[in-house]
């Protein structure tokens, strides 16, 4: 199987996989998830190898006599973002759980931010933790959410890191046993997405998990590149109404303009699943006079799409909706530290924030804000 990286909008994710003569082809349509009781939760990698990412300066001694540039915190922008969206659009409560994973000793331990509306998220300095770990055990945060909202009837959890995980085999373990208990209707479906931040993203075991096996229908994790990310929805991917339907009709096409697929009588659905033979470059998606053209891997050369309008309508009853755009949401401005500013801004907690001096964009307050206060 290869997931590819190059993919057009309103696609979320394009899996291909090579069958002999043929190709199966599974893509997905981006969609908001719209599921009743859904709990949220962002993860932040506590691990020491993180430390540069908070805008913890690593020089020696002697940098001072040079001047010190300033460090930067890329996790806090981040952290913003996702960890507001889930909590405005997604979360049952309105809240969105936010901890520290991977720290103290062996990095085995959490440590609880606390729950999160979308109007705290956007203001919450994501400092770094109390205590780096020296190790990056993930298992402990999976098992903390899983456990928690264990009645919720979805759960969507968010696990920020730059890809070193030390105890993989027990989180795929782990993964495999709760895939089957949900499978067998004795435990809640959940989705986990890993997020990468960084320079030097370690990608190969966050494919692992995305790629896991379980042995059942039932796919537990996803995983992201933020440097990647041109929308934020992209985070649900994988999180498909297979019962959706976007549009009222819509076509696969073939390069030559042959029909693969037609939906013309059920609705367009928001997963799509198709084979095409083996070697075909790419295919079309024909909907509401548009004409999306999507390779069949991250090299081949694709014509532009043929776009008439970006309006997408979804049948009534479907239980989500399109996403609406969002523009710039990852890579995103890091924050400026002061270096010798670090470690305060570290223990600062929620009762903190309203010492913030806030500034917002003209139009752009957060409701009920009064900001001539």
């Amino acid at each position: 199987m290869a997931q590819l990286k190059r993919v057009v909008e309103p696609f979320g994710e394009v899996n291909v996989y090579p069958s002999g003569a043929m190709t199966h082809v599974v893509a997905t349509i981006l969609m908001e998830p719209n599921k009743e009781g859904t709990q949220t939760g962002i993860a932040l990698d506590g691990s020491g190898s993180m430390s540069q990412w908070y805008g913890v300066p690593s020089g020696g001694v002697l940098s001072s006599i040079f001047g010190t540039k300033s460090a930067q915190n890329i996790i806090t922008p981040v952290a913003q973002k996702i960890c507001a969206y889930l909590a405005r659009r997604i979360d049952a409560d309105g809240g969105t759980t936010v901890i520290y994973w991977a720290v103290g000793q062996a990095g085995g331990q959490i440590e609880v931010v606390g729950d999160l509306t979308a109007e705290q998220a956007e203001r919450h300095y994501f400092g770094p933790p109390r205590q780096f770990g020296n190790g990056t055990q993930l298992l402990p945060a999976v098992r903390y959410f899983v456990e928690r909202f264990r009645d919720a009837p979805f759960g969507f959890y968010v696990f920020v890191t730059d890809g070193e995980i030390h105890d993989l085999e027990d989180v795929k373990n782990y993964s495999r046993q709760l895939a089957r208990d949900i499978a067998a209707r004795r435990r809640r479906p959940v989705k986990f997405v890993l997020i990468g931040v960084g320079e030097n993203v370690n990608e190969s075991q966050m494919e692992e998990l995305d790629d896991l096996d379980t042995g059942t229908s039932i796919d537990l994790w996803d995983h992201k590149l933020a440097a990647e990310l041109t929308r934020l929805e992209q985070i649900f991917a994988e999180v498909v109404d297979e019962n959706a339907r976007v549009a009222d009709r819509g076509k696969i096409l073939d390069p030559q303009g042959r029909v693969v697929k037609d939906y013309s009588d059920t609705g367009l659905p928001a997963k799509l699943e198709f084979r095409v033979p083996a070697g075909t470059p790419y295919f079309t998606l024909e909907v509401e006079g548009n004409r999306i053209h999507q390779g069949l891997s991250d090299t081949t050369a694709v014509p532009p799409s043929e776009i008439v309008t970006t309006r997408r309508s979804s049948s009534a009853g479907s239980s989500s909706s399109p996403v609406e755009e969002l523009e710039e949401v990852l890579p995103m401005e890091p924050v400026d530290v002061d270096a010798g500013d670090v470690r305060k801004k570290a223990e600062q907690r929620d009762d903190d924030w309203l010492g913030f001096d806030l500034k917002f964009e003209p139009g752009r307050e957060p409701p009920g804000l009064d900001v001539n206060k």
